[in-house]
């Protein structure tokens, strides 16, 4: 710690400790938010493609095109286009979480997509055997077993989320790297500062990775 705080880096760096956390805050708000609602529309858009035929192609489109974009395009839409056109979103935080939400859940549509048609058709027929309506054999049957093909791919776009987050900064979101970026830029000091932002990526992303596997392993065990 001490020679941490020799540096001139270093010391910059615990000076603004506060922002930083508030930074660092405000990364992990806008990747939660961001990834459940890709989630969210992820596995709508899945569900369109795959029951409702008059609404394939449009949610075809949608899909394709938010994976075939890149995220700084998607952050300059939503941040400079849309509110004009449609009056939201009325802050840069939720312009950061919506652009996040809207690239990632093109790849979760397929991802969801693939988990879904890689359930054992006589499962799912065995519940509409019993009488189970279309939703509780999705929920208690469909959803449960695809989820354990598809965790690693869902954890994979989750890391994905986490490190796209680091381009909200862009718009003026005051996240991790907006901190990073404004003290590298006041003390000439980019390695060690830049180095030092990436070790709090490190730790968060294995973190939440550890956990995403524990919960995963508790699904498992629950459901098998």
């Amino acid at each position: 710690m001490a020679s941490f705080l020799e540096t001139a880096w270093g010391r910059a760096m615990w000076n603004a400790r506060d922002n930083l956390l508030d930074g660092l805050s405000i990364t992990l708000q806008v990747t939660a938010l961001g990834f459940i609602g890709a989630v969210v529309i992820g596995l709508a858009l899945c569900l369109i493609t795959m029951y409702i035929k008059p609404l394939y192609w449009p949610a075809r489109f949608v899909v394709n095109f938010f994976r075939a974009t890149p995220i700084i395009c998607q952050l300059m839409w939503v941040n400079y286009v849309w509110p004009p056109l449609f009056g939201w979103p009325t802050s840069l935080f939720q312009a950061g979480c919506i652009a996040l939400a809207l690239q990632s859940a093109g790849y979760l549509a397929e991802t969801f997509r693939a988990g879904i048609e890689g359930i054992n058709r006589g499962h799912i027929e065995a519940g509409r055997s019993l009488g189970m309506p279309a939703h509780l054999v999705m929920r208690r049957i469909i959803l449960p077993q695809a989820f354990h093909t598809m965790a690693p791919a869902i954890m994979n776009q989750f890391m994905v989320v986490i490190r796209s987050s680091t381009l909200v900064s862009i718009i003026g979101v005051a996240d991790l790297m907006h901190w990073g970026h404004h003290l590298s830029a006041e003390w000439f000091e980019p390695i060690g500062i830049m180095s030092t932002i990436a070790v709090f990526y490190i730790v968060v992303i294995g973190t939440l990775s550890s956990l995403f596997k524990w919960y995963s392993e508790r699904l498992r065990n629950r459901y098998v």
